[in-house]
């Protein structure tokens, strides 16, 4: 079992590697998941991940990390480019950086909940996606 720090960093680091295994091992079998694309469980989220390693080739750097009990609250700028289609949009190869805040719960050595908040207006207007 780690410490709370040392779990959040190791999604980090699973997220930025692109390892979606390595990624899911980090959470609870019963663990939810809400960020600006869905909500469920990992089986549920895997997907979106996926599409969002993929296609925006999203990379993830701490800016700041606070942990208070079971609680981890994390800032990152967070880097994307447009590599493949998204969803609806084409590709456009445009970059994009934001500042996103994630906050987790942890039970257990492993994340339990985890939100997710970006600036999804903002990552599309630099990407250059068009509105749907």
């Amino acid at each position: 079992m780690q410490d709370s720090r040392s779990l959040i960093l190791a999604y980090v680091n699973a997220f930025n590697r692109g390892d979606l295994d390595a990624l899911c091992a980090l959470f609870a079998p019963d663990a939810l998941i809400w960020g600006v694309l869905g909500f469920g469980r990992i089986d549920q989220v895997r997907s979106i991940w996926q599409d969002l390693i993929e296609c925006l080739q999203i990379q993830l750097q701490v800016d700041s990390l606070i942990c208070e009990g079971n609680s981890v609250a994390v800032r990152f700028t967070e880097r994307g480019k447009s590599a493949k289609p998204f969803r609806s949009h084409r590709q456009t190869g445009c970059s994009y950086e934001i500042i996103a805040i994630e906050w987790f719960e942890v039970k257990d050595g492993l994340i339990h909940r985890h939100w997710g908040v970006r600036d999804s207006a903002s990552v599309w207007q630099q990407l250059q996606f068009s509105p749907q």
